[in-house]
């Protein structure tokens, strides 16, 4: 018969094979790395096994421990659903929320409201997953992503996280200074463009544009001599007067407000449905869940009031 006095012993020895050392895994507890020793050692001599293999600079699970943690950890995972669901249906938010999301989403839509929302829900513990493909959310056991609204696919219940956003192409003044700027599109053929390749897939983001005048969609694949899969390495060379960008308008906002970049064709460019929270179900949302969908509305809102001036 299964003695329940063990099961703090079991917790600790899960919590330490897991983080690979004892000091972490005594912080994540609230206990002593000598008292977690304790613990673990006791464990060891009421099963009659050695767990964990110890040395001075690291910690790893033995065979004998490794089976025992694969044994133990779907039951100890039922355990803490059971609690975060009693303390959901208290109007306590607390469990994990595991995100997929562009870097670009979650440099400007998570990363400046992280440590707010960790104040404000304390108990949801928080797991962003970097992904620029298009991540298959349930497939990959996340809870939502986040993605442009032209890449949700229909089945999934999307919820604008940001405001309209649209393409921006820029440079700075000191390329500027010595290739006058483009008036219309079909003048990129003399400019050098800095492209963007997608690392997951390898294909380059095309230039887009519509005719301001007809609303028609083209698309202008310029050339340059440079390529990357980093936005921010691309960003840097065009500060350095490198050549061209397109990039969102969000992630170049501070460059052209300083002076450092300057903004054109921007006729060309309108805006468009921007970044979506997407979940495959409103049903049944655990609270930890939708707290994030409502911070995140709220900080749309935000956004919106700050574009619009409005009180």
């Amino acid at each position: 018969m299964f003695d329940r006095n063990l099961l703090p012993a079991i917790v600790a020895f899960s919590a330490v094979a897991r983080e690979g050392n004892f000091t972490r895994a005594a912080r994540q507890l609230g206990i002593s790395p000598s008292a977690l020793s304790q613990t673990i050692r006791a464990l060891e001599e009421r099963l009659g096994a050695r767990l964990l293999h110890r040395s001075t600079r690291s910690v790893s699970a033995t065979e004998d421990g490794r089976r025992f943690l694969m044994q133990i950890d779907p039951g100890l995972a039922l355990i803490s659903q059971g609690v975060d669901s009693v303390l959901d249906r208290q109007g306590t938010p607390v469990g994990d929320v595991r995100i997929n999301t562009s870097r670009i989403a979650a440099d400007h839509f998570l990363k400046p409201h992280l440590g707010e929302f960790s104040r404000r829900y304390p108990q949801v513990r928080l797991e962003i997953i970097i992904d620029d493909g298009f991540g298959d959310i349930i497939g990959e056991g996340c809870d939502a992503g986040i993605r442009l609204r032209e890449s949700v696919v229909g089945s999934m219940i999307a919820v604008p996280i940001s405001p309209p956003v649209s393409l921006a192409v820029v440079a700075s003044p000191a390329y500027f200074a010595n290739c006058p700027a483009p008036h219309t599109p079909h003048d990129l053929g003399r400019h050098n463009c800095l492209r963007f390749r997608h690392g997951r897939n390898g294909t380059v983001s095309p230039w887009e544009f519509s005719d301001p005048v007809d609303e028609s969609s083209f698309i202008v694949e310029p050339s340059g001599n440079f390529l990357t899969n980093g936005d921010e390495v691309m960003l840097g060379a065009a500060l350095q007067g490198v050549g061209l960008v397109m990039h969102m308008d969000f992630a170049v906002q501070e460059y052209i407000d300083r002076g450092s970049l300057v903004r054109v064709l921007q006729d060309w460019c309108p805006p468009f449905d921007g970044f979506d929270l997407y979940l495959p179900s409103r049903e049944q949302m655990p609270g930890r869940l939708r707290a994030l969908v409502d911070f995140l509305v709220e900080k749309r809102k935000a956004r919106l009031e700050n574009q619009t001036g409005s009180p």
